[in-house]
């Protein structure tokens, strides 16, 4: 069944394994400090206003909004969506809190650092619980399981797109470190896939009775 499921959602998981391949070598090839270093410089007005708004995908409101979508158009669909939401959430705030409490976000980390970092102005920026990233997390569960649900396939591709500028936006705001983005978009995803082979059945055998 997890074979089938890749090989009909091509489109996002041949783009993705190719995003986790390039980020992972290069979280072997440099520390997590270098990349967000990296990340931080370049920066101008217009991605600033841009990836304030972006990472609003990965809010857990937005995903409770696609799930009472999902739940008018089809009552399974969005029980599916509500699970995805549930499980993700849970697993991301079970590391945050109970595995990886003292983590530190780059503000708290940079504190003490001659490093000149650079944070929106006006920007509420947290300082623990950095791993992993909560909005990369959702992000990736609700546009993983959108993908998975869409009848037109080759549009994965840019449900991937969106649900890697949430990560990305996380680096670029300074909320987290490219590691918080990189597991957290791993967790969101096997939420879905594990959500929606569980349920998958289910609701074809809802739509079978319509």
């Amino acid at each position: 069944m997890l074979l089938a499921l890749f090989r009909r959602n091509l489109p996002f998981f041949l783009p993705y394994a190719l995003l986790l391949t390039g980020v992972g070598v290069l979280q072997v090839w440099y520390t997590q400090e270098n990349l967000i270093q990296w990340v931080n410089v370049y920066n101008n007005p217009g991605t600033d206003v841009f990836f304030t708004y972006v990472t609003y995908f990965g809010d857990g409101a937005f995903f409770v909004i696609i799930c009472v979508i999902l739940l008018i158009y089809n009552r399974r669909v969005g029980a599916m969506a509500f699970a995805s939401f549930a499980l993700s959430s849970a697993t991301s705030l079970f590391l945050k809190l109970v595995v990886f409490p003292e983590r530190l976000r780059p503000l708290k980390f940079f504190e003490h650092s001659t490093y000149q970092y650079r944070i929106i102005e006006g920007l509420n920026i947290y300082s623990y619980n950095s791993f992993p990233s909560g909005h990369t997390t959702s992000a990736f569960a609700v546009f993983s399981l959108l993908a998975f649900i869409d009848n037109r396939r080759g549009r994965g591709w840019f449900f991937l797109l969106l649900a890697a500028l949430t990560g990305y936006s996380r680096v670029y705001l300074f909320q987290h470190f490219v590691e918080d983005a990189y597991v957290g978009s791993l967790i969101g995803t096997a939420a879905s896939i594990l959500v929606y082979l569980s349920l998958r059945r289910w609701v074809a055998a809802g739509d079978a009775t319509h």
